[in-house]
């Protein structure tokens, strides 16, 4: 796949600003359906639009009217205020040329930090290395009950990982606080003001002595940030060496990146094992890995080897059936793992081609066994 290169492509402020109400929306609400809540989002969103007065003057500040501000949830209606100057690319940014503090921790509290940090969305798609790094940015960070952590239109300075205690969240309504979310001895707070630029948008306020883990703005937006742009970046090549996406857009080829996953494997580590239910597929980055069948003797036999560029994984969840196959890595392997339900959003373009791929995988167990049953009986 070959793409036009087009060098820094500006990004409209009134896009901007509209991403980032809809994500901030997004976030607050969590629903369970990204797509059906985008939707009604945007079409509630042209509604207020075509409903506003013709000839009205425009200016910088109606990027975020009163109408649409109608479209955030009351609980988090508030006007921007200031936003930062600073602004973070990062192409730009040198890996050198600064290091991140590191703070000591117990085995104990490392272990504890580790639990929390990966049920977070942000850290999902980082690898072991970068794990360990924002373990080592985090610094703890005591509270009082009654102590206010975080002010809603300050800027940001910290995130926040929960060690325990109770902790209110606030949003001004009318010049008062209203409560909007309580946390209960784990969670986390305080991204979207780092990630997006802005100011605090709710107030966090201990209801218990606590302990919180922080990690300063500079050393979260470049860990999560540039992460995420090297990942981008890195699966893109990747996607490129797969001839099946070749029938992607280049916008659903950026989507897939996003949404894939590293995965390290072991010598002999199991990835996949037949019979059990498919939660994805593989894409391999680095090292080899054994396709096996188990044969008429019960005895697994391998029927191929995957190699970088290659993939895996994908027929049981053409077919909607168990695994027909295991998995094991050969050496130490490096995978990008696609989703259920990420693999039905994006790859509707190649399911013809994976559905043809079904016939070289018969084809290659009558070569060694003399039958399809193995496969068909899975499928």
């Amino acid at each position: 796949m070959h793409r036009q290169n087009l060098g820094k492509i500006p990004v409209p402020e009134e896009f901007r600003t509209l991403l980032l109400e809809f994500t901030v929306t997004y976030l607050m609400e969590q629903p369970s359906d990204v797509i059906d809540f985008a939707l009604d989002y945007f079409s509630r969103l042209k509604e207020v639009k075509n409903s506003q007065p013709l000839g009205r003057p425009s200016s910088p500040e109606d990027s975020y009217s009163l109408e649409e501000e109608n479209m955030i949830p009351e609980k988090f209606s508030i006007r921007r205020k200031s936003v930062f100057a600073e602004a973070y690319n990062p192409e730009e940014d040198d890996d050198d040329a600064v290091k991140p503090q590191i703070y000591p921790k117990s085995d104990e509290q490392r272990q504890r930090l580790a639990e929390s940090v990966k049920n977070i969305l942000l850290f999902r798609s980082l690898d072991q290395e970068q794990i360990i790094e924002v373990l080592d940015a985090m610094f703890i960070k005591d509270v009082k009950e009654g102590e206010y952590i975080i002010r809603q239109g300050d800027d940001g300075d910290n995130f926040y990982v929960i060690q325990n205690g109770i902790y209110h969240a606030y949003v001004l309504d009318n010049g008062q606080e209203k409560l909007i979310h309580t946390y209960h001895n784990n969670g986390s707070f305080g991204e979207l003001a780092l990630l997006y630029n802005m100011p605090r948008a709710a107030s966090i306020k201990a209801g218990s002595d606590g302990s919180l883990w922080a990690m300063d703005r500079q050393t979260f937006r470049r860990i999560v940030l540039k992460s995420a742009f090297k990942k981008r970046k890195m699966y893109e090549s990747l996607i490129e060496c797969v001839p099946m996406l070749s029938a992607l857009q280049s916008y659903e080829s950026m989507n897939l990146a996003d949404a894939l996953i590293p995965k390290t494997y072991q010598d002999g580590e199991c990835i996949i094992k037949q019979g059990d239910v498919a939660d994805g597929m593989y894409f391999v980055e680095n090292g080899r890995v054994k396709i096996t069948i188990i044969g008429d003797n019960g005895k697994e036999v391998e029927i191929k080897q995957i190699q970088k560029g290659e993939y895996f994984g994908e027929l049981a969840l053409v077919t909607h059936k168990p695994r027909a196959a295991s998995a094991y890595a050969i050496g130490q392997v490096k995978v990008a793992f696609l989703d259920v339900e990420a693999f039905e959003r994006l790859l509707g373009p190649c399911m013809i081609i994976m559905q043809r791929n079904i016939n070289d995988y018969e084809t290659q167990l009558v070569r060694i066994f003399g039958s399809k049953n193995d496969l068909t009986d899975m499928r």
